[in-house]
């Protein structure tokens, strides 16, 4: 099959890129699949498309960009080009822009997919009625969470005209298929991107890194985790780093300069900014627990997946998604109360400070990521492409039947 994806793709800093990759990393090596082609938002340096290992071929056309009010029509032209067997949307509410307008008529090119006849697929990583505006940044007020909050109603409901929507977690479909009838909603987990052999649990001896990874500035907040760590210096003698991986929310432009300069006394504090793909299994490697200093959630975390899959222990707060992650994934940590630093500083502590603790806890992580790996996940995509390709080719088969009659 011919696979078209819209996406996000490294070096993009567009949200989903790296779930991107590791998608078509997978899709690639699948005898079914023949080419792909992305349909990308453009980068000044070149798509990360070179693998070590051989696959189908890889076409680029970068069509889109972020916050332009032009994407549903390069795009749909794009897509015309290419006659493409299926379309793969990777998808979230601000994919296409963080600006309304442009990000709304992002969300449109599902519905123009399935009315062109193309079978289209969308994974949804995130679903408005679980997201708390106002922690996530967009919106401050009654008014404005009820303005978005019909939008997204509305704009659910073209992204619904899919010939398939997948979700990372069984609650997300659950209440797609309550407010939304008929809908045709798939649960398909999240995914771990990369399956290591089975780490061996231990760390460099000397200062033990704490780290968090992501894009910081709405609900990914990193004061109280720097906080936590310096109570920690105080009561122990344990000798800690702090390790803050990742760049600003795009709605919080220059959050983590703010932090730098506000905790420039604060010793073995390491902002790396932008972590590039082939940094990453060093950066999780080298940290003794990974922390989550999230006050809400927007959707089936990336990191805590990733996190697993290096055998690493985690410190989160049990709410949102994340507790729903420990539930129906067999994830485990220490927890703490995301609006106390005592809390959180406690629950560090108990990890950095029992290395038996902290292996615990990273093997039973390692367990829940290795359960679902991308190349899992990627086969019941592509059974549900063939799925899809088949029910085109009977219909049509149908329509020339009834025609010659």
């Amino acid at each position: 099959m011919k696979l078209a994806i819209v996406t996000a793709y490294p070096p993009s800093k567009v949200t989903l890129n790296e779930y991107a990759y590791h998608l078509v990393k997978n899709f690639r090596v699948n005898d079914k699949v023949k080419e792909i082609v992305l349909l990308t938002d453009k980068t000044k340096e070149d798509k990360d498309i070179k693998f070590s290992t051989p696959g189908c071929r890889i076409t680029i056309k970068e069509c889109w960009e972020f916050n332009s009010y032009k994407n549903i029509k390069t795009v749909v032209k794009a897509i015309d080009q290419i006659n493409p067997d299926v379309v793969f949307f990777n998808l979230q509410f601000m994919k296409f822009g963080d600006k309304n307008i442009p990000a709304a008529l992002g969300l449109l090119l599902p519905m123009f997919c399935k009315f062109k006849g193309i079978p289209t697929i969308v994974l949804l990583h995130n679903i408005l009625e679980e997201v708390n505006l106002s922690k996530a940044g967009f919106a401050s007020n009654m008014i404005t969470k009820q303005v978005y909050n019909f939008i997204g109603t509305v704009l659910t409901k073209f992204i619904l005209k899919a010939d398939l929507v997948a979700v990372t977690m069984k609650k997300y479909a659950d209440i797609l298929n309550q407010k939304y009838k008929g809908s045709k909603v798939r649960v398909v987990p999240h995914g771990t991107f990369e399956v290591h052999q089975t780490p061996t649990f231990n760390i460099h001896t000397g200062t033990k890194k704490v780290m968090a990874f992501g894009k910081f500035g709405t609900y990914k907040k990193v004061e109280m985790m720097i906080e936590a760590v310096e109570k920690i210096r105080r009561n122990s003698e344990l000798d800690l780093e702090i390790v803050i991986a990742g760049t600003d929310n795009p709605n919080v432009p220059g959050y983590l300069a703010k932090v730098k300069e506000q905790y420039k006394h604060v010793p073995k504090l390491t902002f790396t900014g932008y972590v590039e793909e082939h940094k990453i299994e060093q950066l999780f490697t080298e940290s003794a627990v990974v922390v989550f200093p999230y006050t809400s959630t927007t959707g089936s975390s990336g990191v805590l997946h990733q996190a697993g899959s290096y055998g690493k222990a985690v410190v989160m707060p049990n709410l949102g998604d994340l507790a729903t992650l420990i539930d129906e994934e067999g994830y485990k940590g220490e927890f703490f109360d995301p609006k106390n630093v005592d809390s959180l500083a406690t629950a560090i502590e108990r990890i950095v400070s029992n290395d038996a603790h902290r292996v615990e806890l990273g093997k039973a992580n390692y367990k829940a990521a290795t359960a679902f790996p991308m190349s899992r996940i990627t086969e019941i995509y592509i059974n549900e492409f063939e799925k899809l390709i088949h029910n085109k080719m009977m219909s049509k088969a149908e329509v020339s039947t009834t025609s010659i009659i």
